[in-house]
């Protein structure tokens, strides 16, 4: 066999493409090259999917298609197709969805899908080890029995293929009725499922593998600020107080990584994500707003500290992702032995370090390794030794092999984490944190935005791939929170463009909710409308809160209409089964009692403290607006009289006399004069 020197992927841009770009393996990307050679050739379609960061995507890359062997195997039997999940999430969503269906097992990646030259899956699975263990079957040999079966099972795949449509067909939403009339019982509903599937142990919600759930969290504080409800509070504050003083969170370096293993948040999968970090960095923001509390505070500013220093591109837009993996291990550089630490650290520092790190109990990372938790409280007193002991243990860790780095750029990713650092920057009045969120966002503008439509992927100069739901609906948000930083008609401007994308490329005009790829996108054998929530926030819920408040800023009533289309399509969803509805049960509350706008105008140097109280305040329900004198394009509902300086409380579409003191606006906001304590 002619061994590939480089085969088509080290033509793209994806990281995850090119790591396999010197495979054995005759790889295609998807696109009309790979679909036209199995129909072609007549060979079925092996399609792998992962990305960079994937531990498992990873082994089996070495033991599979490292192999001759067994890529001479894929070579002859099949078109082999690689795909990024992160470039391509229509297609991943499409056959994650069918494997479950296929095989009755729970999806993940490396996910590894046969398909016809019709692109219909007909068997699947995740990942598959070189020789057979597990339980699962070797993946040479099961390469030939799946072409076997396929050669000798046409008519029983294309009867099996026409029952996977169907029910692909019958995964969306459905049709949405006539009328509904929306109320609170989802929200309360959802708030009795987690308080039910609560641990009051170590926080969160449900056993190992433990997931952050941000959307969860942030319906806890939402009902907090709605109702004053003390256990709601209690629920969400504890929770993020573990994953804060846990494994889960870098305690030298800063950030969060995806998920935890064990219930105590100890060891986490140690890759770390963009989406997931800019999620709980404006989750985190908003609890310290609402308690005061220094874990979050702390949480916020290393991990505000970690994105600066190793995931924002001299270009502005931030990278995707760290690898859980160096040197071939997961967590290699993140864990140490007692020995190491001591070697660095004088006595006084270590007999800090060890019981705060937990270096004086046994190992917690496979056996022989310590991975650093908040064991227990600092000493009083030990904070200067903690601090010189922290900066000497992070230099001696840069200087080991890092974990790789993607750095791609996607929209959706970068709109997460503007989003964050703009809610952070408003938090902690920090000027310099929404600075690099406009680096991102002018990064976005200039680099992502090609005539009036989003495209969903940059690196090395190239930008390509139209966008997606999430990367508009994500985008349009995060304007939202720029615009409560630091108002620019020119970005009020650019939501409302969105905004229109999203109504005439997105919309199901004829029963509600947005899906998932523009009308004009390449056809797939399924067009998903997802409403969950999942790693990332729903597109549906996103859009459909974004488009609320942005209603009340241009006074242009088609957002709110098609917020309540897409509200009502899932309505029966949320009824019924309102976990993992998050988002759009955040845009519920908002159809309910309408957004509230209050808009600040006059000179800005008089904005201080106005922008105290405001930005001070947990007010998850309402959008603040400062207008500098002389703000020009601004829509009707913005252009109020300047008169020094002045503060309008709009409820929907109502607005009160103008307010002319602080003191004033905090006593029509119902605030407190001391924030509370949890």
């Amino acid at each position: 066999m002619t061994v590939i020197l480089k085969n088509r992927l080290a033509q793209e841009t994806s990281p995850y493409l090119q790591q396999h770009a010197d495979n054995p393996v005759d790889w295609y990307p998807w696109g009309p090259e790979a679909l036209a050679e199995s129909k072609r050739s007549g060979k079925p379609i092996l399609l792998s999917v992962g990305y960079s960061a994937c531990h498992w995507c990873h082994v089996m890359a070495h033991e599979s298609f490292e192999d001759a062997g067994v890529a001479s195997v894929m070579n002859e039997l099949f078109v082999n197709v690689k795909v990024d999940r992160e470039e391509r999430p229509d297609i991943d969503q499409i056959y994650q969805v069918a494997q479950q269906m296929l095989t009755q097992r729970t999806g993940g990646w490396p996910l590894t899908m046969f398909l016809t030259p019709e692109q219909l899956p007909f068997f699947g699975g995740t990942y598959f080890p070189k020789t057979a263990r597990y339980g699962l079957p070797g993946f040479g040999d099961l390469l030939v029995r799946v072409r076997e079966f396929y050669d000798a099972n046409r008519t029983d795949i294309e009867e099996q293929n026409a029952r996977l449509l169907d029910a692909l067909s019958r995964t969306g939403p459905g049709t949405a009725g006539p009328t509904t009339e929306f109320t609170r019982a989802p929200l309360d509903e959802s708030y009795r499922f987690l308080k039910s599937t609560f641990d009051p142990t170590d926080g969160g919600f449900g056993q190992a593998p433990k997931f952050p759930h941000p959307d969860s969290i942030e319906l806890l504080l939402r009902r907090f600020a709605a109702n004053g409800d003390r256990d709601a509070l209690a629920m969400a504050t504890f929770t993020l107080t573990k994953m804060a003083e846990g494994g889960l969170f870098d305690q030298l370096g800063g950030g969060f990584a995806r998920y935890s293993v064990d219930d105590e948040w100890a060891i986490p999968h140690f890759e770390k994500m963009l989406y997931d970090n800019g999620w709980l960095l404006r989750l985190y923001a908003d609890a310290w707003v609402a308690t005061r509390d220094p874990v979050f505070e702390r949480a916020c500013r290393e991990t505000v500290a970690w994105v600066l220093r190793e995931m924002q591109s001299p270009e502005g837009g931030y990278y995707s992702s760290l690898d859980a993996d160096s040197e071939g291990h997961e967590g290699k550089f993140y864990v140490w032995t007692p020995d190491e630490v001591r070697a660095l650290l004088t006595e006084d520092e270590y007999a800090v370090v060890a019981p705060h790190y937990g270096l004086d109990r046994p190992p917690n990372f496979e056996n022989h390794d310590w991975h650093f938790v908040t064991a227990q409280p600092l000493a009083k007193g030990a904070e200067a030794l903690l601090a010189a002991a922290r900066a000497k243990l992070f230099a001696a860790r840069e200087k080991r092999i890092r974990p790789g780095r993607d750095d791609k750029v996607l929209t959706s990713w970068n709109a997460l984490m503007i989003a964050g650092m703009a809610r952070a920057a408003r938090a902690f009045g920090l000027p310099e944190w929404l600075t690099s969120a406009r680096k991102s966002l002018d990064f976005i503008r200039t680099t992502m935005w090609k005539d009036g439509a989003l495209l969903a992927t940059y690196k090395d100069g190239k930008a390509h791939l139209d966008a997606y739901l999430d990367d508009y609906a994500f985008l349009l948000a995060a304007l939202l929170e720029v615009l409560q930083a630091d108002f620019d008609s020119r970005d009020l401007a650019w939501a409302t463009e969105l905004g229109d994308v999203l109504l005439a490329d997105f919309e199901d005009k004829s029963n509600g909710g947005f899906f998932f790829t523009a009308h004009g996108h390449e056809k797939l054998i399924h067009r998903p409308k997802p409403g969950h929530d999942n790693a990332t926030p729903s597109g549906n819920g996103v859009a459909a809160q974004a488009l609320i408040r942005l209603t009340f800023l241009t006074g242009d009533l088609r957002y709110q209409q098609a917020a309540e289309r897409t509200l009502a399509l899932y309505w029966p969803q949320m009824i019924r089964h309102p976990g993992g509805f998050g988002s759009l049960l955040g845009a519920l509350e908002e159809s309910l009692v309408p957004t509230r706008t209050v808009i600040v105008n006059g000179p800005a140097p008089d904005f201080g403290p106005w922008r105290a109280l405001l930005d001070g305040a947990y007010l998850p329900t309402s959008v603040s607006l400062f207008l500098p004198d002389g703000a020009a394009n601004l829509p009707a509902p913005l252009a109020k009289p300047v008169k020094g300086v002045n503060a309008w409380v709009c409820e929907g579409v109502t607005c009160l006399p103008p307010l002319d003191s602080p003191a004033r606006l905090r006593e029509t906001l119902g605030l407190p004069t001391i924030a509370p304590s949890a």
